[in-house]
This record gives structure tokens, C-alpha cells and sequence, in this order.
């Protein structure tokens, strides 16, 4: 009979692997970026996601157990959708919103699996670990609010058919 720090654990290896996995497709989407804004919001979140891959470690540790990954479907389809997304958006104004799309399942993906594990942890009496849980939970919701707050432009170039060059353009001569 399984208990609820197996599940916990098993959970647990399941996101280890989805932010191992993130940390893979992260420089691609920031890559693909043509808005730079968004482009630096990626990089930016690929150095938070690798100091998930730590954190999420030392959960393991702080239940004395090693570290161990869990093949996690739900990532993989989502990362692949985002491949897919990308693919078909290229050289396109719709590419920005298309990335914000696809990168926002990942972080809501990520938001429902950590607060999850935070309240599990906390019944379990690990209030340390769901400290750590909670920072990962802040990051990832932090994240999610910087994608939404790109969105608005790049979802508007997207709609009109724009670029970016424009966009920087029209905003250097409004400010003159």
C-alpha cells in the first residue's frame, strides 16, 4: 500500500524530470524569441529552472533520499506541443505570442505540481521542504505574470502583423 510520502516522492522524481527537461527547451524557445523582452525573460527563467534542478534535489536529500527522475508524459507532450507551435509560427509575426502560448502550459503545469507538493509536504511535517516548495511555487508564478505582461505587445504584433523592428520603431518616434 502505497503512502502519502511515496506519493510525495514519486511526484517529486516526475517534476525533477520536467524541470531537467525544461532546462533543455528553455534556450530553444529563447532562441526562437524574436522580442527581446521575451527572449532575456527566457534566459532569465532558464537560470531560475536550474536552480529548481537544485532545490528539488535537496528535497530528496531532506527525506534521505537520492535524487531520481520519473519519465513525466505531461512535460514531454507540452514541450513537444511547443516544438510544434514554434515549427509552425517561424519567420511569422505570431511567433512571440505562439512561444508565450506554449511556455504559459508549461508554468501552469508546473504552478498546480508544486503547490500540490508544498501542501503534502506540510502534512507530511516537512515545513522546510514546503518552504523550498513554496520558493519554486513563487518563481514559477513570477514567471507565469512576466509572460502574461508580454503578452499584451506581443499578442497586439501578432494580431496586426507586425515585427518587432516596427514596434521598436513606432516606440522610439512616439517618445521623441
Amino acid at each position: 500500500m502505497k503512502t502519502l510520502e511515496d506519493l510525495f516522492l514519486d511526484s517529486l522524481a516526475d517534476m525533477y524530470y520536467a524541470e531537467g527537461q525544461l532546462v533543455k527547451a528553455l534556450p530553444k524557445m529563447a532562441k526562437a524569441a524574436t522580442h527581446e523582452p521575451l527572449r532575456g525573460a527566457f534566459e532569465a527563467h532558464l537560470a531560475e529552472t536550474e536552480g529548481h534542478v537544485q532545490k528539488v534535489e535537496t528535497v530528496f536529500k531532506a527525506f534521505g533520499k537520492n535524487p531520481k527522475t520519473k519519465k513525466c508524459p505531461a512535460i514531454l507532450g507540452i514541450i513537444d506541443e511547443a516544438d510544434e507551435i514554434v515549427s509552425d509560427n517561424k519567420k511569422s509575426p505570431t511567433i512571440n505570442a505562439a512561444l508565450i502560448f506554449a511556455a504559459q502550459k508549461a508554468e501552469h503545469y508546473e504552478i498546480g505540481s508544486y503547490g500540490g507538493l508544498r501542501d503534502w509536504a506540510k502534512l507530511l511535517g516537512h515545513e522546510d521542504v514546503a518552504n523550498t516548495l513554496e520558493e519554486i511555487l513563487e518563481e514559477e508564478k513570477a514567471a507565469d505574470a512576466k509572460l502574461n505582461e508580454l503578452a499584451e505587445e506581443c499578442n497586439e504584433l501578432a494580431q496586426s502583423g507586425g515585427n518587432d523592428q516596427e514596434a521598436t520603431a513606432k516606440s522610439s518616434f512616439s517618445h521623441r
